[in-house]
């Protein structure tokens, strides 16, 4: 199956199998690796993304496996993050690049650019540190797997959609404040929640797409927008830190200060325009739109 969840009388099996087939996918890949390590590491917190947010749809039935699975699989994506880190700098920067101002900026960006690299390859020389991690995250997800397995909830169509149509609605009231504590600031932290935030309603939007195929396919294709505008506005809140905090990995000064004039203003038309199709996306009412979800799977079931 693929990361869909069907209306269904039986709830918990459709929930089990498709939190297993994320699990699943993460060990595979991990073990497997078929386009290399650093594409498996990012492929498997994919699949973590994903998971979490199945769990939180779910949330209100089973808070304390919530709790304890989202902690767990949230530490573990953390541990196989900084490869992955290293990797979207290095990205990011081939951005500010690509969007340079002048000449000089582009010149120091450029040079920038290859420190960053090969500090990416300096992480990915340190091999042995990471198998253990990935071997690590294996291990994780094989317990994962059996928490998940004794999962159960009241199963039922009229609960289904109920439970749902909960979820549902938490997720779009969580996004419209995280839109709103988004007004009147530059607050990466604060960006960085609505990213996530819209990163989940874009998984419940896969989950459920069959309800609603035409609907569901173009709302995904708004948010994805926020999602990737306000991932590259967080790589280029992770740069400007990584400069601050550490300047001598960037070289001459006036590098470092193109290099944040350079992200100060993509970070701005990043913010402005994420906003925009933000305000799109969240307009309709969370409790509206939920009891149309809830209708949506009876019908369906």
């Amino acid at each position: 199956m693929s990361y869909h969840i069907r209306p269904s009388d039986h709830f918990t099996a459709e929930f089990k199998a498709v939190g297993t087939e994320q699990l699943t996918l993460a060990i595979n890949t991990l073990t497997g690796r078929p386009q290399g390590l650093a594409e498996a590491i990012h492929d498997a917190r994919k699949n973590f993304k994903r998971l979490r947010s199945l769990y939180r749809l779910a949330a209100a039935d089973i808070p304390a496996f919530r709790r304890s699975e989202n902690a767990r699989i949230r530490n573990m994506a953390r541990t196989l993050s900084t490869s992955r880190d290293a990797t979207a700098l290095v990205e990011v920067c081939q951005y500010l690049v690509e969007h340079a101002g002048n000449g000089d900026e582009r010149a120091a960006l450029k040079r920038i650019g290859k420190m960053l690299i090969a500090r990416r390859d300096e992480h990915a020389d340190d091999g042995n540190l990471l198998e253990k991690t990935v071997a690590a995250a294996i291990t994780t997800c094989h317990r994962a797997l059996d928490a998940l397995s004794s999962i159960t909830f009241q199963d039922g169509s009229k609960k289904g959609a109920k439970r749902i149509a909960k979820g549902w609605r938490k997720t779009l009231e969580r996004a419209a404040a995280a839109r709103e504590a988004c007004t009147d600031t530059t607050d990466a932290h604060l960006f960085h929640e609505l990213r996530k935030r819209s990163q989940d309603y874009r998984f419940y939007l896969d989950l459920l797409q069959r309800l609603w195929p035409s609907a569901m396919h173009a709302k995904r294709i708004e948010v994805t927008k926020i999602v990737d505008l306000l991932g590259r506005h967080n790589d280029l809140a992770l740069l400007a830190s990584l400069a601050d905090e550490q300047p001598h990995l960037f070289g001459k000064s006036e590098d470092v200060a193109y290099l944040l004039s350079a992200v100060i203003t993509r970070q701005k038309f990043l913010r402005e325009a994420a906003l925009k199709v933000a305000d799109s996306v969240f307009r309709d009412d969370p409790k509206e739109e939920s009891r149309t979800i809830s209708l949506l799977w009876q019908d369906a079931a």
